[in-house]
């Protein structure tokens, strides 16, 4: 069955690609295999050579590659070339950093000699979504490769341009074969894979159910996971907090990339004696935003990736309003072609209704009055995610208590939450385990190896 690239701005079917056999899959497996027992011989200098190349070929051909984003899942042309040129900033991180991080280091013992080396495990499969869909394999890739690790790269079905173009980039970059492949494969074809004993490692970033399926397929074959899944992350706003700079900024925060990211803030909880100001600042800001063609650069907002996903919205939007949830804005898709949906925001939301529990994919604000910094914290703990959360205060005392209290793995205060290549990215609870980027991310996929030396 082919994979079609379909525009979610217009419905046009952009191109289609058959997808692969089980031999040719069985065959990139080898190339991989094959490929890494060179590869993990290969000099720092050189791996970093080779990604430097790729950073240099995502910063020229930025805009093309942000174009072809934007067509595929629909992203606003501007923050496709922003990712595209991210990557470049990541891939040129790991390639000034990676021997540093993974050096030899020394353990002071009784013996005459004791080190941590660490030696990469072999292929790594990604399985990756579409929501961000250059950012998210590069910040795998990157770090991966010049650990001495290959890559096979299992892309979400909406995307299979992105995923040809990224194994390009690879191929010309210089990367021997076999080190970086692209597999055109539904979804259903993931599962052989993690059985096979030629993937050492899974990396994932999805849904929950997505999660479960392969960390417990891959447990069953003792294989080590990263799973980035999940997340519907506060944004809380105290008193002392700037609500101007906090308002337009959690406008942004909820709209990112159409409302469609893992770390977007979805949950806005407010103090009490602010929250009428908030509001009303917020609000204006949602309702300022550019909905259209994403394309037009002055778009801020374009169609979600597919016609499900709006479905999907829409019914969590309408379950949570009969339950008792007002609407101060948006509210509903948007009619005509593409998959729009207004930009939203939801009052007096009752608990066990979809927005206060759920994860709203798309650009719907949840926003939750609380009447102290404790109940702030009780709010945003009550989830059964834990990814990010962004804290807006000018107390010292207070952000030392969020930053203490609150269940995520990352506390971003006076500022929304990102990632960049410098820190550790993950979280805690049902948003998964592991860690992407910063040191940590380029340790998850070697073999920390002890080395005794008695005499």
């Amino acid at each position: 069955m082919a994979l079609s690239s379909i525009n979610p701005a217009t419905g046009e079917t952009l191109a289609t690609f058959e997808t692969l056999s089980p031999a040719d899959v069985s065959a990139a497996l080898d190339r991989a295999v094959q490929a890494f027992q060179s590869w993990r011989q290969t000099s720092f200098e050189k791996r970093a050579e080779l990604l430097t190349n790729a950073a240099g070929i995502l910063e020229a051909e930025s805009e093309w590659l942000g174009r072809l984003m934007t067509s595929e899942m629909g992203k606003p042309l501007r923050a496709g070339i922003d990712e595209a040129l991210k990557c470049a900033r990541g891939c040129r991180y790991y390639a000034d950093r990676a021997a540093g991080f993974l050096a030899d280091e020394p353990v002071a013992t009784e013996a005459r000699q004791t080190y941590v080396r660490y030696e990469p495990l072999g292929a790594v499969l990604a399985v990756m979504p579409w929501n961000f869909p250059f950012w998210q394999v590069f910040r795998f890739a990157a770090p991966a490769l010049m650990a001495g690790n290959v890559g096979l790269l299992k892309h979400a079905s909406n995307v299979p341009q992105c995923a040809v173009a990224i194994e390009g980039i690879f191929r010309r970059a210089g990367y021997p074969d076999g080190v970086f492949q692209s597999l055109l494969i539904r979804s259903a074809d993931v599962a052989p894979l993690l059985d096979d004993p030629r993937i050492a490692a899974v990396t994932l970033t999805g849904s929950e159910g997505a999660g479960q399926d392969v960390a417990s397929r891959a447990g069953h074959g003792l294989k080590k996971t990263v799973l980035e899944l999940g997340g519907s992350d506060p944004f809380i706003v105290m008193p002392s907090a700037d609500l101007s700079a906090a308002a337009a900024t959690a406008a942004k925060a909820r709209t990112i990339n159409n409302g469609q990211s893992c770390i977007a803030a979805k949950r806005f909880i407010v103090a009490e004696p602010i929250a009428d100001e908030f509001l009303r600042l917020f609000v204006a800001a949602i309702e300022a935003l550019r909905v259209g063609d994403p394309m037009d650069p002055s778009t801020d907002v374009g169609p979600l990736a597919m016609p499900d996903l709006v479905n999907d919205l829409a019914k969590q939007v309408d379950a949570t309003v009969a339950a008792g949830a007002r609407v101060l804005t948006g509210g509903h898709r948007r009619p005509g072609p593409g998959n729009y949906f207004e930009p939203t925001v939801l009052v007096d939301i009752p608990k066990g209704s979809p927005a206060y529990g759920e994860e709203l994919f798309g650009p719907v604000a949840s926003v939750f009055r609380a009447a102290s910094a404790d109940d702030a914290i009780r709010i945003a703990n009550d989830s059964t995610f834990g990814l990010g959360a962004s804290v807006w205060t000018k107390d010292d005392e207070e952000r030392e208590h969020f930053v203490r209290e609150l269940e995520s793995g990352q506390v971003f205060v006076n500022a929304m939450v990102v990632s960049d290549p410098r820190v550790p990215f993950g979280g805690v609870k049902r948003s998964g385990y592991g860690r992407e980027l910063g040191v940590h991310g380029i340790r998850e996929f070697v073999n920390a190896k002890t080395v005794w030396v008695a005499d």
